[in-house]
């Protein structure tokens, strides 16, 4: 197997066919705009060599394939930065599920938040049986904003997806599986060679017709996806001039307990969000 000295942030290695994307930000795998700008790097490089037939993505990290976005690099983030951010997180997970070629996820340990969104967009999810997913994006005081609230109900179904990002808690790889998230459940030693395994085996089918059938089955699932992305990334950005997306992500890094304010102002912090009154918006559009 032809392999890339450790580097910074993704390792690229080759075997075969198959590329072996492996997240290197250790202790954690946080994913930061440097990390989410590296995986895009190295997916333009798969998407250019026309060797390549399937990808693997990975953590390299002990404890996580990818523990989440930086907090500490978006908690002072206000609207404007973070629809910048955000539309980096959406575009990274965009170039996996629009490469022309079948990305699996090889999941152990944490994977929660802008991870979960990670493996969202691949093709196939397999998990080691300490993998924990998650949504918890509601306890910092935002939402998901990197395609989680499209694709994790495309997945799992709506009530399935609600009780994921509304509360806010961890779900292990069992229930995952249970859910219909995850292709397989595999030791954490067997789950290198099991992604392996099947990303060599999908190299070996038509690539045309591979890349052909990946983008129909998208397309039939969510034909309006990039509308949706769109309102997913306007809502999320908005969140970041809260009181709450403030006071979540200080207690976080503070590692302190936090609870929610009342809806006392509920009129006046609601501005510009689809539901408030006077907006334009009640029916369901776009804030503008």
């Amino acid at each position: 197997m032809a392999a890339t000295p450790p580097g910074p942030l993704v390792r690229y290695d080759r075997d075969e066919a198959v590329v072996l994307l492996g997240i290197d930000h250790p202790p954690v795998n946080v994913l930061s705009a440097g990390v989410l700008d590296a995986l895009q790097s190295a997916l333009t490089r798969v998407a250019e060599d026309p060797e390549v037939r399937a990808v693997v993505l990975y953590g390299l990290a002990e404890r996580s394939f990818a523990a989440g976005a930086n907090i500490r690099e978006m908690a002072p983030m206000g609207s404007t930065e973070a629809r910048v951010h955000g539309a980096r997180g959406q575009a990274t997970t965009v170039a996996i599920e629009r490469l022309p070629l079948p990305v699996i996820a090889a999941v152990h340990g944490s994977c929660l938040g802008g991870g979960t969104e990670l493996a969202l967009a691949c093709d196939f999810i397999l998990a080691s049986d300490d993998a924990l997913f998650g949504q918890p994006e509601i306890n910092l005081g935002v939402m998901p904003g990197w395609g989680g609230t499209r694709r994790l109900p495309r997945r799992i179904g709506a009530a399935l997806a609600r009780r994921w990002i509304l509360t806010g808690k961890p779900v292990s790889a069992r229930d995952a599986f249970d859910q219909g998230l995850l292709e397989r459940i595999v030791p954490r030693s067997e789950l290198m060679p099991a992604a392996r395994a099947l990303a060599h085996d999908l190299a070996h089918k038509a690539p045309v017709a591979l890349a052909a059938a990946k983008f129909s089955l998208n397309h039939a699932l969510d034909p309006a996806e990039a509308e949706g992305l769109e309102y997913e990334l306007d809502l999320w950005a908005r969140l970041f001039d809260t009181l709450d997306q403030k006071e979540g992500m200080r207690a976080f890094l503070e590692k302190r307990a936090w609870t929610s304010g009342n809806r006392a102002e509920w009129g006046r912090r609601s501005v510009g969000f689809p539901w408030a009154v006077g907006s334009g918006t009640e029916s369901g559009s776009k804030a503008e």
